[in-house]
This record gives C-alpha cells, structure tokens and sequence, in this order.
C-alpha cells in the first residue's frame, strides 16, 4: 500500500495538496489547454525565480523574521552584472556568478545587522531597503534597460530532454536551478545543525539563546541566504527573458510571500517545510494560469494573494493565542 500520509488533511501540507489538486482538476475540466504537458512545463519555467525567491524568503521566515527587498536586490545585483559587460567588458561566467552572490549575501546581511542589532522591526527594515535600494538604481539608470549581455548568460538553453507518450520535452534550465536549490534548502534546514538552529530561533529566541545558540549569526545567515537566493533569481530572470529591465522584478514579492505560508511558514517563525513552499508557488502559478486561460482578468489574483496573506496572519495569531492561553491553564 503507498504511503498518503503526505495528504492527511491535519496538517497544513496535506490540506495544500488537496487544494492543488482540486484546483487542477477544476482548470484541466474547463480549459484544454491547462493539464497539457507543455503546459504545466511552461507554468513552472515561468514559476522558477518566484520559486528560487519563496525558499530563500522561507529561510528567513523560520527564524521568525520577514523580507521586503529581495526584488530590489535582484534588480540591483543583475544590473551591476550586465553594466560591468557593458562598460567594462567583464565576460568571465564563474565570476560573475560569484560576485552576483556576494553582492547579494551582502545586502541581506546589511539587513540583518540593521534588525537585530539595532532592534528595529524586520518588516519596516526590510522595506525601506527596498525603496532605497530600487528609488537609487531607478535614478543612477534613469529606468534604462540593458540588452547587450554575454553570451553565457543568454545562450544556455534546455538541459534535460524527457519523453513522454512519444513525445519530446526539455526542463530548461530556470526550473533544474529551482529544484536544486530546493534539495539544497532541505538538506540545510532538515539534515543538518544549523538547520535546526534555525528552527529553534524562530521557535523562541530567547530560549535558543539560553541553550547557547548564537542568535545574531543565526539572523545573519537566514539573510544572507535569501541575498544570495535573490541574485541567483535575478540571474535567472536575465536568463529567461535575455535583457535587464530595472523595474521587471519590482511588485512581485506578495506573490513571493503568499507562495511561502500558503506552504505553511509561520509569519511568527519555527514552522514549515521546503516541500511546502514549492507546494505554494505552484498552487499561486496554477490559479493565475487556470484563470488566464479561462478568461478571468490578471487583477482578480491580487484579491486573491491579498485574501491569502490575510487568512493566513489571521490564522497564525489566532494559533499563537490559543496556544498562550493553554499555556496559563
């Protein structure tokens, strides 16, 4: 007998998964087009940065902090990658890379030292870094885009061919990046001390303090982990779309979230799984292409992602509450 204890309804995967699944079978039943291979294919290419984005946002969001400005780092970071080509002619693949993920671990550790050291809220910390850091890249390039890139970064094309049913497929490369940094975050946060280090600091930091866990590096690595997860999404997102443009990634970090603790992270820290935040960015892929292809206007889903990010602050006060009142019993 296979194992369904992924589906029981007690927990919050298993009510995701079954949500996903209704979904699905309500588009495939409406639109021809939705359950088609190609497809679902393209749905989760087009998915992967928001994907590369929700797991480094769900790091963050263990420790019992939050994250705004990941899209701004993305656009900043990927704009000083493809203006160092541009000016200077700088065309070494590996080091761009590493100097993209440098320069974002930096912003997000900047981030990290600005909350905890100095006490501030994460949420207005993290805001206001987005606005300064989009309002100065939007002035230093006037919004210009750029569109003349090396080679390595637009010419790469599908890298595991599949057949199904007689028919030839590619998973290109945005979604291989997607899955790797998936196995990546999991092994971190389930097989390893850290992992659990983080877990235990958004469980409740003063207790993890008290056993010995240095919460202020723990805070340091949840953001410079999403820094460096935004820019390999912002290279990403240059690689799909072969050109820079300012403002592309800018807007989006709702969705980002809403995939997150639609996946079961707790906006107050210490819960939820890897497996559950791809769960969340495919279920917010599939209800905007379900309804695209149906016919319902783009602006219905910001009612929907905005519905979905307050149900679930309600939930997790409603839980933190009932739980603290237990507590006094």
């Amino acid at each position: 007998m296979p194992n369904l204890s992924f589906f029981k309804p007690q927990s919050s995967q298993g009510w995701l998964a079954w949500v996903l699944v209704a979904f699905m079978l309500f588009f495939s039943l409406t639109s021809d087009e939705f359950f088609s291979v190609q497809n679902l294919l393209d749905l989760a290419e087009s998915y992967a940065v928001t994907g590369i984005f929700a797991l480094g946002l769900f790091v963050v969001l263990v420790t019992g902090g939050i994250d705004i400005s990941f899209a701004a780092v993305a656009s900043v970071v990927q704009y000083i990658i493809a203006s160092l080509f541009t000016h200077y002619q700088f065309d070494s693949a590996s080091l761009s890379i590493v100097l993209a993920i440098v320069c974002g671990t930096l912003f997000g550790i900047v981030n990290a030292i600005l909350i905890y050291w100095l006490r501030i809220v994460s949420i207005i910390i993290t805001i206001s870094m987005q606005s300064l850091l989009f309002g100065m890249l939007m002035w230093l390039t006037e919004g210009r885009s750029l569109y003349t890139l090396p080679d390595w970064w637009i010419t790469l094309r599908n890298v595991m061919p599949f057949t199904f049913h007689g028919q030839s497929f590619q998973i290109g490369l945005p979604l291989t990046i997607m899955l790797i940094i998936a196995a990546i975050t999991w092994v971190l946060l389930n097989k390893t001390h850290l992992g659990r280090q983080l877990y235990a600091v958004g469980g409740d930091q003063e207790s993890a303090r008290r056993v010995g866990i240095r919460v202020g590096l723990i805070h340091i690595f949840a953001y410079g982990y999403l820094g460096a997860m935004a820019a390999i999404g912002g290279l990403v997102q240059v690689y799909r779309m072969g050109e820079v443009v300012p403002n592309a990634l800018v807007g989006g970090e709702l969705d980002v979230l809403a995939a997150t603790v639609l996946g079961g992270a707790s906006l107050m820290g210490g819960k939820g799984t890897v497996t559950g935040t791809l769960m969340g960015v495919f279920l917010i892929a599939v209800l905007k292409n379900g309804l695209n292809l149906v016919g319902v206007s783009n602006y219905f889903m910001n009612i929907v992602v905005g519905g979905v990010i307050m149900i679930a602050i309600a939930v997790t006060h409603y839980k933190k509450r009932k739980e603290t009142d237990v507590s006094f019993v």
